[in-house]
């Protein structure tokens, strides 16, 4: 990966980009995107879409989704406590002690999800849950905490940054599905340096409101109307304590792109995808993702009369905490595979089983 793509990566990841707040995100990720696409469009929740061959009738989707759990300010103590809602799937069990920012009013307001001490704790059933957890900015009145402009509905992210591990991985808060997104946007950028032309319009879209549901992906569907979509987002790496394979599955970071299998993964195009990374030694991985697959891939699979939809994951480590893991070398592999993929369709291809 060049340096500026590094750079871009680094602070992406590092804007904080909640569902229902993504602008900061999508703003940076379109400013990185737009010298390598003909057009852009935005819609009304804020996702986002660079179109390459906007008049072309045959139209391809790359997608992945913008938005990072967090959590909503519920409760205001009247001695300056704040306690929380999920805003996503946020984990209640990896909160004490993290340090947040809280997106005020006024700007962003420091604070703490603060935990009793060890020596305090009486009960060994005492364990963070929801409606326990809490945060501390650091006041002693409830007036004091509104006067720094945070008030109910205010939305917190961890604090957590983009850093590098042992030359071997990127580590972050985000990088689910942050690095989707830097993934599709270098895939826009490799067809234009290259100077390929494509025989249909490609859509490279990052959807907003993922983590609630797809819902940002639905929107999109109706708008563009693809024929075809693949999308990217992350999987779980199974080779870490305490996961069971024989329940999630047998997925290691650094083995490559992960696809799956699912009644909404459109098994042509998947066959597509599979000859593709074969034809390029690039090595994959298989995942049997059963009814659905809780990704974006569900809501184009199902959208517009049924889109011929796939997906290609990159495995993770503990998603949904702040220090989420990707193999370096999975991020250039999906990138490859996508971009060969979208390099390998055809101008009004047929994926049809019966015709």
């Amino acid at each position: 990966m060049d340096k500026k793509a590094l750079e871009f990566l680094e602070k992406y990841v590092n804007t904080a980009s909640p569902t229902g707040f993504e602008s900061p995100g999508q703003e940076m990720w379109l400013d990185y995107l737009k010298p390598h696409v003909d057009e852009y469009f935005t819609d009304n929740f804020g996702s986002a879409v660079g179109v390459i061959n906007p008049e072309a009738e045959y139209k391809v989707v790359i997608e992945a989704h913008a938005d990072e759990i967090s959590w909503f300010i519920h409760y205001i103590s009247d001695d300056g406590f704040l306690y929380v809602r999920r805003n996503g799937g946020s984990d209640h069990m990896i909160a004490p002690s993290k340090r947040v920012n809280i997106q005020g009013e006024k700007g962003v307001v420091k604070g703490v999800f603060g935990w009793p001490a060890i020596h305090t704790r009486k009960s060994k059933e005492q364990y963070p849950k929801v409606d326990n957890i809490f945060i501390d900015c650091g006041c002693t009145s409830k007036e004091e905490v509104e006067k720094l402009g945070i008030h109910v509905g205010s939305v917190v992210t961890f604090e957590d940054e983009f850093m590098e591990l042992n030359d071997r991985y990127y580590v972050g808060r985000a990088l689910d599905n942050r690095v989707g997104g830097f993934m599709i946007a270098e895939v826009a950028r490799r067809l234009k340096e290259n100077g390929d032309e494509l025989p249909f319009g490609l859509y490279v879209a990052n959807a907003v409101q993922e983590e609630i549901g797809t819902r940002g992906a639905e929107m999109l569907v109706e708008r563009i109307k693809p024929d075809v979509a693949i999308v990217t987002d992350v999987c779980h790496d199974t080779q870490t304590p305490l996961i069971n394979k024989k329940t999630e599955g047998d997925l290691s970071a650094g083995k490559g792109p992960v696809l799956s299998y699912a009644p909404a993964v459109q098994n042509n195009l998947l066959k597509l995808i599979i000859d593709t990374a074969n034809k390029n030694k690039i090595p994959f991985q298989r995942l049997a993702a059963s009814r659905f697959t809780g990704t974006d891939t569900d809501a184009f699979a199902y959208g517009n009369g049924g889109v011929v939809a796939a997906l290609i994951s990159l495995p993770l480590r503990y998603m949904h905490t702040t220090v989420e893991m990707v193999h370096k070398k999975d991020v250039e592999q999906v990138i490859d595979l996508i971009y060969h993929a979208v390099k390998s369709i055809k101008n009004n291809q047929d994926f049809r089983y019966i015709k």
